[in-house]
């Protein structure tokens, strides 16, 4: 008797959820805010090349601020409708909580503390980093290991500052802080020698040590990476629908190249009869009626910006002056962690 009626509970289960999945996505306060001004306002860095930083005609440029446009062509259409507000370390969280920004999208850590106690929410991973130290070659320092009693640049309010402070004391070594605020005046402190060693993200050391230090030869950073780093978007919690556009629109990206579309080819996609592709490209409807946006909207984020890889390397890979390598940051199929949850 049980067996029997189970059947029929877990068949009208089945419906009812599939029925609420089907569902638009309910208004949230932020959505018809930015709706209301016409332009998504992103929290970016004060200026770190290759995340976020303005180039030498005052455009704003890299793979964070390709997420903040990214956002703005899946809502809007168009990719040019942001504005951006830069905050430093510990700015940046306040900025989101008192509602100047929409999202933050500045190469910020994602922990358990700052889930848990800022009322903020983490909308996926965007860059998987590791902090180290960059260190002058006249030094003649080889390892982290050699740095007890060095002077060490660091910005306050950063996981940076508090991974520090845990590995020199779990290594017994003497630390030397010199507490700076804004990311230029740290690395014009480092370059002029009131500290003998930058400590951050380490991709964040591979621009600084192109395009900020004079002579880039000059400096080594050091082989160990003493913690882990995953960046990504935040917003504010209390706003499902919001969160949920800021986490597909960043997944869209990683999945377009999965699925090999790129700002170039989409087009050529236009006719297939893939039905994968033909919900991803709006074709069949459903997605963006389940985030409250427009069909297309996932088209336009690959149209007008590209996929993840693209963005990757126009600003931090081997179109750029930093020239990372993808490492961790490629796709799971080769390798790296970047790995897209299904849109179906």
């Amino acid at each position: 008797m049980q067996k029997t009626g189970i059947r029929p509970l877990l068949a009208a289960l089945g419906i009812a959820l599939a029925a609420g999945l089907a569902q638009p996505a309910f208004a949230g306060a932020t959505l018809d805010a930015v709706k209301a001004k016409g332009f998504v306002q992103c929290g970016v860095n004060t200026g770190v090349s290759g995340f976020s930083a303005p180039d030498a005609r005052g455009e704003w440029k890299g793979i964070d601020v390709d997420l903040c446009k990214a956002i703005a062509a899946a809502l809007f259409g168009d990719a040019n409708k942001v504005k951006y507000t830069p905050t430093t370390a510990v700015q940046r969280f306040t900025a989101l909580q008192s509602g100047e920004i929409d999202v933050l999208t500045r190469n910020a850590t994602q922990t358990l503390m700052r889930d848990v106690s800022l009322g903020l929410r983490e909308a996926g991973v965007n860059f998987y980093d590791g902090q180290g130290f960059i260190v002058p070659k006249k030094l003649g320092v080889k390892s982290a290991k050699e740095l007890s009693g060095a002077t060490i640049c660091v910005q306050p309010g950063t996981t940076t500052e508090l991974n520090m402070a845990d590995y020199f004391r779990s290594n017994n070594m003497a630390l030397k802080p010199v507490v700076i605020e804004k990311v230029d005046e740290n690395i014009a402190a480092f370059a002029s020698g009131r500290c003998d060693v930058y400590t951050t993200d380490a991709s964040q050391l591979a621009s600084i040590r192109v395009t900020a230090l004079p002579n880039p030869d000059d400096y080594v950073i050091l082989p160990e990476r003493i913690s882990k780093e995953p960046l990504g978007p935040m917003v504010r919690q209390g706003d499902e629908q919001w969160y949920q556009i800021v986490k597909w629109t960043l997944t869209t990206m990683k999945e377009a190249e999965e699925l090999g579309l790129t700002s170039a080819n989409i087009d050529s996609f236009l006719n297939t009869q893939d039905p994968i592709l033909k919900r991803f490209l709006g074709i069949t409807p459903g997605y963006g009626k389940g985030l409250g946006i427009d069909e297309k909207w996932a088209y336009n984020i690959v149209k007008q910006i590209g996929n993840y890889g693209e963005s990757f390397e126009r600003n931090l890979g081997k179109g750029s002056p930093i020239k990372l390598e993808r490492g961790l940051n490629d796709v799971w199929t080769k390798g790296g962690l970047m790995y897209a949850i299904p849109l179906r």
